[in-house]
């Protein structure tokens, strides 16, 4: 039999969570045909990957790339650091379904300028999708925040019955149609004011499909346990799985309770499915927010409207040129974006090495100078922080990026080297994969990636994209509650 590739003498990490082995790998019709010793096979393509390892493509849990999939299709920066699927939606923020009545809310502006928001039912948003041919898979949540756009008249107050009742109705009829679940990003000024019960009566909706629940918590400050147990509080109700979005302890005053809060998601998976999303970083990156201005820590503008100038320079020095108070620079540049430097590295350190987090690079593609994590949050996990720092093995990190993420949103024959499972795959070199992107030069490709092949398609390879793209939607598939029993890692 001729495959389509043969991929020789691989070190196989699987996604599973174990060590890795030696073995060559089968691709024919997008899917991994044959895993084992092939050597008397012979394929279209033939690849030598002595001294690298194959690895499933890496799933980014937490973006928003909801409109840069249709209008940038290539997705360099996900496809050249080994991401295959991007799950857009996040923090209550979802290109669909909308259908706006001027500018894009705060955070919502996130996803681009209102001429990005054209798809007014979920279905219209997966047909665009699959249009536009994207490279990477994409699989979509609901966001709150979006939902609240379509219905409410002012966005600083909870909505009313009749408008909680037709959100559902959205809700309903965008789950019927493949998506996920629902995201809320509660922080945000225009969703900080929903109450608890407008929340769960949405998420009621999410109970029948066995759809999950993310959150941008109502606090990552120091109410944040309170903001968790409110999350948990959300999906015991809906009976509904719960992510915790980029999971941190924010702010100065905060540093050091990631045991808390770790603590605390410990004891929620005792009796309910719960899991997090964190980025390898530090530093965070979002809207610019009156409240998070602060001069206890550095803080960089990413963009600004009014002053589009000043993206890429700090604050404190734009307030310094213009003789104002820090505030009153921050109110000058409104809208605009931001980089806080605002977290403790060993709070990140043990977020992402615990058993229930995943990764997510929480990335902005439309940022002019965006935080590094867009183009380097998966490479850093692999070189950083597996083979440099020591914080886990290297198929632990290959895992929270492949397995345990298919696992938590359903995502059916994906996240693992498996015969009959589809091929999303990526060849990289243990020694030298690493992140290059950095807060003084974010926009560069990792280093190391020699490979990444989407539904059997070989899309990248030693550093170029060569134009092909096979990716797909990825409609939601049965009950995603399954995937948190299925892949449930010791604590």
């Amino acid at each position: 039999m001729l495959y389509d590739t043969l991929i020789r003498n691989a070190l196989i990490i699987d996604g599973s969570n174990t060590p890795g082995y030696q073995a060559d790998v089968a691709i024919r019709d997008g899917r991994i045909e044959r895993i084992g010793d092939l050597s008397e096979a012979t394929a279209t393509e033939e690849i030598d990957a002595a001294g690298r390892v194959l690895a499933p493509g890496f799933i980014d849990v937490h973006t928003h790339d909801d409109t840069v999939v249709i209008r940038q299709p290539e997705m360099l920066p996900k496809l050249s650091q080994g991401v295959t699927t991007v799950i857009v939606g996040n923090c209550g923020i979802s290109a669909s379904p909308v259908t706006l009545q001027g500018n894009p809310p705060d955070p919502m502006n996130l996803l681009g300028t209102a001429a990005a928001f054209v798809y007014p039912r979920f279905s219209d948003y997966r047909a665009a999708v699959e249009a536009a041919n994207t490279t990477l898979n994409v699989a979509a949540l609901i966001g709150h925040t979006a939902l609240r756009s379509n219905h409410l008249d002012d966005l600083l107050r909870t909505a009313t019955p009749d408008e909680i009742a037709a959100m559902r109705e959205q809700l309903r009829e965008s789950l019927e149609d493949g998506a996920l679940g629902l995201s809320t990003g509660l922080a945000y000024a225009s969703a900080y004011n929903a109450s608890t019960d407008e929340v769960m009566q949405l998420t009621e909706e999410l109970t029948a499909f066995g759809a999950v629940y993310t959150t941008h918590l109502r606090s990552e400050f120091a109410p944040v346990l309170e903001a968790m147990d409110e999350a948990f509080q959300i999906g015991r109700h809906a009976k509904s799985p719960v992510i915790i979005s980029h999971l941190k302890c924010a702010g100065v005053g905060n540093w050091g309770r990631s045991p808390e809060l770790l603590a605390s998601l410990e004891e929620a998976a005792k009796t309910h499915p719960v899991g997090c999303d964190c980025y390898p970083y530090a530093a965070s990156s979002s809207t610019l927010d009156l409240k998070q201005v602060t001069d206890a820590h550095r803080i960089t503008i990413t963009w600004s409207t009014p002053h589009p100038e000043v993206s890429g320079r700090d604050l404190i020095d734009i307030a310094a040129e213009w003789n104002l108070p820090l505030l009153d620079a921050a109110k000058r540049l409104q809208p605009a974006g931001a980089v806080y430097y605002g977290m403790d590295e060993a709070d990140v350190r043990r977020i992402l090495a615990h058993p229930l987090s995943m990764v997510g690079s929480d990335g902005l593609p439309e940022d002019p100078f965006p935080h590094p994590r867009l183009w380097g949050a998966f490479p850093r996990v692999l070189g950083h922080f597996s083979r440099d720092v020591g914080l886990f093995p290297l198929h632990t990190a290959v895992h929270k990026m492949t397995g345990l993420s298919a696992a938590r949103f359903g995502l059916k024959a994906r996240g693992e080297i498996r015969e009959g499972y589809w091929a999303d795959l990526v060849l990289f070199d243990p020694a030298t994969v690493r992140d290059v992107a950095d807060f003084n030069d974010p926009q560069r490709a990792a280093q190391g990636i020699d490979g990444v092949w989407v539904n059997g398609v070989l899309s990248y390879r030693d550093g170029q994209a060569n134009g092909r793209r096979e990716g797909r939607f990825l409609a939601r598939e049965g009950d995603l509650r399954k995937g948190f029993h299925q892949s449930k890692s010791p604590l």
